[in-house]
């Protein structure tokens, strides 16, 4: 790359391309196409698609998380990027002194990367947390509140209180860095901020439009901010969202067949995470079976293949087939029929739930609750009915796109490998 050309890269949560034809473009710079997401179309997937160039099959991430079958726990959300294997896109470029920053980017945490930046708040051990975000240079987080004057508020991130505040804050800490000395030339942000209504509304709400222009305003003030910087700016949703009516709830149905078993504590009941025979980790329209033999999985394919709400059972090759036949995914992988996707719960009744069921938990729950966006009742809990999810995401649907914009390149239907190697060659 040029020492004097420089790449913003602007990924969207829940850009698709039917919301930038039913609402516009936010800015006349920015002419989108249709793009066609990795499978499974979630966050984690998707970046680490992003950053290598590859598949879940060979960098790792079967989703926003997986169940470690040593340790016997989900694991979703986790931040090493470790976990994310292959060699990243920018290698060479570093090693010709090329720098590169990662803003917001799940799994970003010790990347191979000259700038970091992503939430890491501190639990307290009586309860509570302190919010903060991990930076590299250490320093960073603090030199961007002090510039933007506000501290990021983890509750806009993710929770009841989610909004496009989130990624009001976190388009202005990129536009910050862009303007700071020796700012990365290859730099990776994230706006979360279109994500929340979508899920908790789906995509026809009249609610989807005030959102979108309050995200689109952010991407526009960054087009600007790179401009005036000199960088190109690549814009990109990860997925979009499907409007969703009914949930399906796998680990009832297999509890129900005596395949999962559960923990009664104080009149609750947890998952048996060492002795069930199938555990099901569920991830949007995307849910993880975990067999501990092998052999059952004909009996437990089959049963699932009789659900209502499930389109598809992935087994060994048809994992192959799909790019998700990774030690990490399930021994067999769901995928939700149109208007579904997958809930965590397996007990009947409000009061047999786990503590966690009534708070927001994104570590302990055994994969991703989208009831998190609501408030229950009492106070400070959440809702509790997954009736009320309009929006999902996770499989992959030709009449359902992500969106894609360039600063300079021709707007084609692309595939977000085809936009990896688009990021490459601007390197290169």
């Amino acid at each position: 790359m040029a020492a004097d050309r420089k790449l913003l890269v602007i990924q969207t949560a829940a850009l698709g391309y039917d919301l930038v034809q039913n609402h516009g473009s936010p800015d006349r710079r920015l002419e989108f196409a249709p793009l066609t997401p990795v499978f499974p179309a979630v966050t984690c997937a998707v970046q680490a698609a992003l950053r290598t160039g590859l598949d879940s099959s060979r960098h790792g991430m079967p989703g926003n998380g997986y169940f470690d079958r040593v340790l016997r726990k989900p694991l979703f959300w986790e931040q090493s990027a470790e976990l994310v294997e292959g060699r990243r896109i920018w290698r060479k470029f570093r090693e010709s002194g090329g720098t590169v920053g990662l803003l917001f980017w799940q799994q970003s945490l010790g990347d191979e990367v000259d700038l970091v930046l992503s939430p890491a708040p501190i639990h307290k051990h009586h309860g509570g947390m302190i919010q903060d975000c991990y930076s590299q240079p250490g320093g960073l987080y603090g030199e961007l509140c002090r510039r933007i004057g506000r501290r990021f508020n983890l509750m806009h991130y993710w929770g009841p209180f989610a909004s496009v505040k989130s990624s009001a804050w976190s388009a202005a800490a990129t536009a910050e860095v862009m303007g700071m000395d020796n700012a990365p030339q290859l730099l990776f942000t994230y706006l979360s901020g279109l994500d929340y209504d979508l899920l908790r509304h789906g995509p026809a709400d009249p609610r989807i439009g005030k959102a979108w222009r309050a995200v689109g305003g952010q991407l526009a003030r960054l087009l600007e901010a790179a401009a005036r910087a000199g960088y190109e700016t690549l814009v990109f949703g990860d997925y979009a969202i499907r409007s969703v009516q009914t949930p399906v709830f796998p680990n009832r149905i297999l509890r129900e067949h005596g395949l999962m078993h559960c923990r009664p504590v104080a009149g609750m009941l947890y998952p048996d995470l060492y002795g069930s025979p199938v555990l099901a980790l569920v991830d949007h329209e995307i849910a993880h079976l975990y067999l501990k033999d092998p052999a059952m999985a004909s009996e437990v394919a089959e049963l699932m293949r009789k659900t209502g709400g499930v389109a598809a059972v992935l087994d060994g090759p048809g994992k192959a087939a799909a790019g998700i036949d990774h030690s990490r995914a399930g021994d067999l992988v769901l995928v939700a029929a149109a208007g579904h996707w997958f809930a965590y719960p397996w007990w009947d009744g409000r009061e047999k739930g786990p503590d966690y069921a009534s708070h927001v938990d994104i570590h302990n729950k055994p994969g991703f609750d989208p009831c998190e966006l609501f408030l229950g009742w009492p106070p400070l809990s959440i809702g509790r009915d997954p009736a009320r999810v309009g929006g999902s995401h996770g499989a992959v649907d030709a009449n359902h796109p992500a969106a894609w914009a360039a600063t300079w390149l021709e707007p084609t239907p692309l595939h977000q490998l085809d936009l990896s190697r688009k990021i490459a060659e601007f390197i290169d």
